[in-house]
């Protein structure tokens, strides 16, 4: 046998050994494949979802981009017709926006795409509807990435249909929480630290009282301090009360206890001076105070008034909620502000405090004007987005921030776990008597 007839035969073995051996995995993997689906359908989609949807995303974007109107003629209309008269030359193939690589995410996939002279973010967005129908996923959010770029990002199915709890790398961070999951499959973290203060807004049975329990329950084992103010009798956060170092019930009692707060915070004030540092992180750990978690629920309940004593409370609750907002974040006291409704009615101090919490969440609300106060002045689109919730969606939400805005669902953490959460950490309550005595 001469090398050229060894050489030939084995350049045509090996590419049959190599097809054997493909075809053997693709079946393999179609086989397991739904079993794998239901146990890990992160390695699912990587393994067999994404590839697929690489292949129709790069067949389908040429005539998706012209029946989007998104494509556009390399030659007038006029030179192309003529052409095709004088020639029977066939006609070009119109120009579409140029894509990059398709990236994966744990339940989709994204990718950037470059804007075609006159074209416009808003242009996309409107075609985003197509391509969700085109592609057969569940969703496509258009955002806009920088200067003639937008970014295009699809979930396959709904991630806020059954939110999975991401498991605990490592201890967890100070004063940051995983309460639930993103659109986009990633892990919703409170950060306070990033973020330090929150409105939350939604009516009866949206989800409301559902995040709040996820909070607390991931900010318990945290050595922090746990301040309530409920003035509905303390019904909603009596179940915290093992692991809170102050309670109020009642505006009177609110009143005492957020002065208490603000003098709290002007004694860290001349703490940090004597230190010379900026706020209560340059301080060494021995110096450094207790951070302080003030958890508000039915803010409606501070402002709400009836006679004249009345209004004198809610003007200086008002007051000493917008100096904690202001002062707060640098001194190691945080805002969670909740209510099932908050709008201007209630009064301009609420509508100076909702300026000053720059985290929102807005669940289903029962009138608009709530959900313009959480969002209206950070993203209209956000607004939109939180207007379509509806009554089965419970736990959903629209969360908003000066970084953009996201749709999320909440961690299922019930009244019974909370309390149960709360009884276990109580030793870890900080005592701090100032607040006690105020709020008695």
């Amino acid at each position: 046998m001469t090398l050229a007839s060894s050489t030939s035969s084995t350049g045509t073995v090996w590419p049959s050994w190599a097809l054997v051996v493909a075809a053997v995995l693709v079946s393999g993997l179609l086989l397991v494949g739904p079993a794998l689906r239901r146990r890990c359908p992160v390695a699912w989609w990587l393994l067999l979802g994404f590839p697929v949807m690489v292949v129709q995303v790069m067949c389908t974007w040429r005539p998706l981009m012209a029946g989007c109107g998104l494509a556009v003629s390399r030659r007038p209309a006029l030179t192309v017709v003529s052409g095709l008269v004088g020639n029977g030359a066939p006609p070009p193939q119109p120009r579409v926006p140029r894509h990059g690589l398709i990236r994966p995410t744990g339940g989709g996939f994204w990718l950037l795409v470059r804007l075609l002279p006159g074209q416009v973010p808003e242009d996309f967005v409107k075609a985003g509807p197509a391509m969700a129908e085109d592609w057969q996923v569940h969703g496509v959010r258009v955002t806009s990435w920088r200067p003639g770029v937008v970014r295009i990002a699809a979930s396959v199915a709904d991630p806020l249909a059954a939110p999975r709890l991401p498991k605990q790398r490592g201890p967890a961070q100070l004063l940051r929480v995983a309460v639930g999951v993103l659109e986009t499959g990633a892990g919703w973290v409170i950060d306070l630290r990033r973020v330090p203060h929150w409105l939350i807004v939604g009516a009866t049975r949206s989800g409301k009282s559902t995040l709040i329990n996820a909070l607390v329950a991931g900010l318990a084992p945290q050595p922090v301090a746990l301040v309530g103010i409920d003035c509905k009798g303390g019904m909603e956060l009596s179940l915290y009360e093992p692991r809170l170092s102050a309670l109020a019930t009642n505006r009177e009692q609110a009143v005492r206890l957020l002065a208490a707060l603000v003098d709290l915070t002007l004694d860290r004030m001349t703490v940090c001076r004597a230190a010379r540092v900026r706020n209560i992180w340059g301080l060494s750990e021995k110096e450094r105070p207790v951070p302080v978690v003030v958890i508000v629920d039915e803010i409606a309940e501070l402002f709400l008034v009836a006679s004249r004593n009345e209004k004198d409370e809610a003007h200086a609750a008002g007051t000493a909620l917008i100096r904690l907002a202001q002062l707060g974040a640098a001194l190691g006291v945080f805002l969670v502000v909740a209510g099932q409704r908050v709008g201007s009615d209630l009064g301009p101090g609420v509508t100076a405090l909702r300026a000053q919490l720059g985290g929102r969440v807005c669940h289903r609300v029962a009138d608009p004007g709530t959900a313009e106060m959480a969002l209206g002045d950070l993203n209209p689109d956000a607004l939109k987005a939180a207007q379509a919730i509806t009554p089965e969606q419970a736990g959903t939400a629209v969360l908003a921030s000066g970084d953009g805005w996201e749709r999320a669902r909440s961690h299922l953490v019930t009244e019974v776990d909370a309390e149960a959460i709360a009884a276990e950490y109580a030793h870890l309550a900080p005592v701090l008597p100032e607040l006690l005595t105020a709020a008695k």
